[in-house]
């Protein structure tokens, strides 16, 4: 059953109605993808990424390290962000940041096209929405988080988002300021890991606030054509106050060029056909 059981979603997100869906069988990484295996794909491919090309990327502000002549301008209506030259997946907070010691952090700073890319080069493909809603939900049932009905279970935080007042103030009561280690937390119950905060995944479908009253039940894959592509799971910057987007049935959309220190994804493969019975010898 998809889509927003509580009524806490936002309105405008099309985070209802509450629809039914049927999946054919897939597989889907455990983790998200990470600096080192990024790397390894880059490493083999030359591949560049969008915000190479450019030049230049969103930072959250707290995070920046660079020098002031690298700030090109605030994000409009989101001053948190800066946009800054040189950043990229490689120097997630600006250029004078690295990815040493971060091997196992997620990759960020990568488009919806350098995803794909990735993908196509791992024999994979980026989850749809509604099996990402699946594989986050664990196997719960209308449950508000990946790992629950309660935020704080047993007064312990079960994801990476942001504690304190946004965005002035982080008290990094999870221990993060931006993103964590992909194997932080507990994982939920198929076992995959942070399906909720850290960083937004991207997914295939393009975004339509009205497509939950329309779409198919057997496999959707969204509406055929878009601006924007499909976000889940929110971000460390998500918080109560103005973006409560880490709750399971959160949608989030951007443009498929949109780069941002906040923004990574997983993959998906599709599952062959049963394997058909081996003989059994005799004797």
């Amino acid at each position: 059953m998809m889509g927003d059981h509580s009524g806490r979603g936002y309105s405008a997100d099309g985070e209802t109605p509450v629809h039914r869906v049927t999946l054919n069988g897939f597989s889907i990484s455990t983790i998200t993808v990470t600096n080192a295996q990024f790397k390894q794909f880059v490493k083999a491919t030359g591949y560049e990424t969008t915000a190479e090309r450019l030049g230049v990327s969103a930072v959250f502000y707290a995070a920046f390290k660079g020098a002031r002549s690298d700030i090109l301008h605030t994000v409009q209506g989101l001053p948190w962000w800066l946009a800054v030259q040189g950043a990229d997946w490689k120097h997630p907070h600006g250029p004078a940041s690295t990815i040493h010691g971060k091997e196992d952090h997620p990759v960020v700073h990568v488009s919806w096209f350098d995803a794909v890319a990735y993908c196509d080069w791992a024999g994979a493909r980026l989850p749809t929405e509604a099996e990402w809603e699946y594989a986050a939900r664990g196997g719960l049932k209308g449950a508000e988080y990946t790992w629950g009905d309660d935020l704080l279970p047993g007064g312990r935080w079960s994801c990476n988002i942001w504690q304190g007042k946004f965005p002035t103030e982080n008290i990094a009561a999870d221990g993060f300021l931006t993103t964590a280690p992909v194997k932080t937390y507990r994982p939920n119950g198929y076992g995959l890991w942070q399906m909720s905060g850290n960083v937004w995944e991207w997914c295939q479908d393009w975004f339509n606030n009205e497509y939950y009253s329309r779409s198919e039940r057997a496999n959707p894959t969204g509406p055929e054509s878009g601006h924007r592509r499909v976000m889940r799971g929110g971000s460390y910057l998500c918080h109560d106050s103005y973006c409560n987007r880490y709750r399971v049935t959160a949608r989030n959309a951007n443009t498929p060029d949109a780069t941002a220190g906040n923004i990574g994804f997983r993959v998906v493969a599709d599952m062959g056909p049963p394997a058909a019975p081996r003989d059994t010898p005799s004797g």
